[in-house]
């Protein structure tokens, strides 16, 4: 039977759970304990796929095409490891399952409650993942923070479950925030008793408390959460800020974090092998004289983690260079006011990313014209490969009204338009979700990349490249350089004499990590550094 790490927030929100949550578990896996992890969403959407960006960051999708937090991608990214829909619970999920069983019936006419009928199905969801997964040890992490009224099942499901499994088998991580009053020049822990007082309330007990602090805990703040938290000090641990995400795991394996939660769940385990990620962190933290500057021209960067797996692949992909790493944000609605030439001079390489609707759409055709044009490194992932095929459907081919029917239903020319399967489909998790295989063409830039002429990559869309279109296309020049393997769909393009110029349908940012960067953004890195130099 698994054992459980429920890991709850205070105080503030966005205080780093789940950067917390995947650490811990990185650092259980270098022990060879069997972990895997979780997170539970007290939102009632279904999922995030529908919220907008600038509410919930980036839509992170899984191999079997869930729509999820963010913070699933921190976990696959910290773990190595490939989640699944069971690892995304969301209250959505939780009261459509309950409403389901009460109209077929299956409560035998009782009366449907939050207690019992939501937390039994929240525990029957965590339950599942940590059964599906073989796993000895569960990390769940709760989104929100203790006190808002939305959380209150899943915080009661935990202390059920703390009951019904018994206490040698669950340990409860609270990470909270101490605050550091400059002009009186000492930390406050008032915001930490009050949250773990909460806590308490509902019955529950912090084993560990983990503080946010931009400065080292003084011994009497510790002192005194340890006193009014009735907890013992050595439980009471920090996680500072750092220079790079990726020293947290070692940082809290240096205060003894996974020592103390074995420790609570009666779990012996050998010596953790933490040399790769050392090395791994070193190159993060190594100066290089010399940076990359790669522009994300896009929809939302108002919101940075709308794109945080497309700045974690690109971080990926310099690790072994000689170059360091500048990403510029740059609005696509910025450059149709403007233009490319002010925006784009001093840039080496370009990212498009994938997004919705039609504001914005045309800066980004303009920016990929001057990629083509200008012989810059471009890169464009999802509705950027789509842009990019508007754009030379307008500018090489002649079709000069060419436009994606997503935007004009009516263009007379719909070089992009919605998969044979989609017409008529409501939005909500039905587009094209999760893995799909490619066929790559040998003698592309693509397959001298990859290495191999079948991948499998994760996808998120509704629109593709109309199929009648395709031959007029390609013999102006445009090179399919990856399709499904029937043929039917077009994966992936580039031209031939640039640089880099490189478009696919899906979203490689899901696959890469830390120690094995994806080959597509080290494609472009490497394109954009060599401009660099050449400067």
């Amino acid at each position: 039977m698994s054992c459980f790490v429920f890991v709850t927030g205070g105080v503030l929100s966005s205080l780093g759970k789940g950067i917390t949550s995947a650490s811990l578990g990185t650092i259980l896996k270098a022990r060879g304990l069997k972990t895997t992890i979780m997170k539970c969403d007290p939102y009632l959407n279904v999922d995030p796929g529908t919220m907008s960006p600038y509410q919930h960051g980036e839509v992170f999708v899984t191999e079997d095409g869930a729509e999820t937090d963010l913070d699933l991608g921190h976990y696959e990214r910290f773990m190595d490891c490939n989640l699944s829909k069971h690892s995304s619970v969301t209250t959505g999920q939780v009261y459509s399952q309950v409403i389901q069983k009460e109209r077929r019936g299956d409560y035998l006419g009782a009366t449907v409650q939050v207690i019992p009928h939501i937390t039994n199905s929240i525990k029957d969801m965590i339950e599942r993942a940590a059964r599906i997964n073989d796993a000895q040890i569960t990390i769940v992490e709760v989104g929100g923070t203790v006190g808002d009224i939305e959380g209150q099942p899943y915080l009661e499901a935990i202390r059920q479950m703390r009951n019904e499994i018994g206490r040698d088998k669950v340990c409860n991580l609270h990470l909270t925030y101490i605050p550091f009053t400059k002009s009186l020049g000492e930390m406050k822990t008032k915001p930490t008793q009050h949250s773990v007082r909460e806590m308490r309330a509902i019955g529950l007990t912090p084993d560990i408390i983990v503080c946010r602090t931009q400065k080292p805990i003084t011994t009497e703040a510790r002192n005194k959460i340890s006193l009014f938290c009735d907890i013992d000090r050595d439980k009471v641990l920090e996680a500072r800020d750092v220079e790079c995400l990726y020293e947290v795991p070692l940082m809290l394996e240096e205060q003894g974090l996974a020592q103390k939660v074995l420790k609570k769940l009666s779990i012996n385990s050998e010596e953790p092998n933490l040399e790769e990620w050392k090395t791994m962190v070193s190159l993060f933290k190594q100066k290089k004289n010399k940076k990359v500057k790669i522009a994300v021209v896009g929809k939302y960067i108002k919101v940075a983690d709308a794109y945080i797996s497309i700045t974690e692949s690109l971080a990926h992909a310099s690790l072994q260079s000689n170059h360091g790493l500048e990403i510029v944000w740059i609005s696509s609605e910025q450059v149709e006011k403007d233009g490319t030439e002010k925006l784009l001079s001093e840039i080496d390489g370009v990212i498009v990313p994938g997004g919705f609707g039609d504001r914005g759409i045309e800066g980004k055709i303009q920016t990929i014209q001057f990629c083509r044009e200008r012989q810059i490194p471009f890169f464009g992932i999802c509705l950027g490969m789509q842009c990019a095929v508007i754009e030379y459907a307008r500018n090489v081919v002649g079709l000069e009204k060419a436009n994606s029917s997503e935007f004009i239903s009516d263009t007379p020319h719909p070089v992009i338009s919605l998969l044979p399967d989609q017409n008529g489909v409501v939005k909500g998790g039905t587009m094209r979700l999760g893995v799909y295989p490619c066929r790559i063409s040998e003698n592309t830039t693509a397959f001298s990349l990859y290495q191999t002429s079948l991948i499998y990559e994760r996808h998120r869309h509704r629109f593709e490249v109309n199929n009648e279109f395709r031959n007029l296309l390609a013999n102006k020049g445009l090179i399919i350089g990856g399709t499904s393997p029937d043929g039917q769909l077009v994966e992936m393009i580039e031209l031939k004499g640039h640089p880099f110029f490189m478009g696919c349908q899906f979203h490689p940012e899901f696959k890469s990590r830390p120690n094995r960067p994806h080959p597509l953004f080290s494609g472009l890195f490497e394109a954009a550094a060599r401009r660099s130099e050449e400067k």
